[in-house]
């Protein structure tokens, strides 16, 4: 049974979630603030977190950005569940690594799609599990990654948006598809924080960052450099 932590000060939100959670199979635990939320996770390790954004204490992008410096918590995917519905919000949101972001007043029907649908882009696939790209290395059990046999810290979207370029070597990837594949949703939203995520890939690829190449009109795509 998956583990889902629901951090929400607001008792009426937590319990609805938690009923359609717990309807649908999963176990559930409750913080009510951002502090309490940290040590829940903590202790708890869940599969998943429901994080509100507007708390007494500690907000939620706080609470993500302790969750994501803690080595125990680091790969533990976030959908942010909150009032903050502005453009500029969601795109914070996002670019901090979340897996999600809904607004409320939100759909319990829509929210348990999209957890569902993170948990499922998080599984482990069976197969190879060290992938080796030129200087490039991946551990996808750990989610660790490597340059020259140097890690490089990457958020968990930074992870699977660059695994899925060098998977797909040589092929043209339209925005679209990149955007349903590493974030299950093509909106404006998720198209604009898709940009800064490969500018921030190229700044973490250094020397190679040349190897993520621009296709106008089109997407992205992944090119070893060529071999002396």
């Amino acid at each position: 049974m998956e583990r889902i932590l629901i951090v929400e000060d607001d008792l009426d939100i937590a319990e609805l979630v938690e009923l359609n959670l717990v309807r649908k199979g999963f176990e559930v635990i409750k913080a009510s603030n951002g502090v309490e939320g940290l040590e829940t996770a903590l202790r708890t390790i869940p599969n998943l977190i429901i994080l509100d954004v507007m708390m007494p204490g500690k907000d939620g992008f706080s609470v993500f950005k302790e969750l994501r410096r803690d080595a125990r918590t680091a790969s533990i995917p976030v959908l942010f569940l909150t009032a903050r519905a502005q453009l500029d919000d969601k795109i914070f949101g996002l670019e901090l690594g979340a897996d999600d972001y809904v607004t409320k007043p939100f759909s319990p029907k829509e929210l348990i799609l999209r957890v569902q649908a993170i948990l499922k882009r998080n599984q482990n696939k069976p197969g190879e599990v060290r992938i080796t790209c030129g200087p490039l290395v991946f551990d996808k059990n750990a989610l660790k990654f490597y340059i020259d046999s140097e890690p490089v810290d990457l958020t968990n979207t930074e992870f699977k948006l660059l695994l899925y370029l060098v998977e797909r070597e040589g092929r043209t990837q339209d925005r679209n598809e990149l955007l349903r594949s590493v974030w299950g949703y093509s909106d404006e939203v998720h198209s604009r924080t898709l940009d800064t995520h490969m500018k921030r890939l190229r700044q973490k690829l250094g020397i190679y960052s040349g190897m993520i190449e621009t296709v106008r009109g089109i997407g992205y795509r992944f090119m070893l450099p060529p071999q002396n």
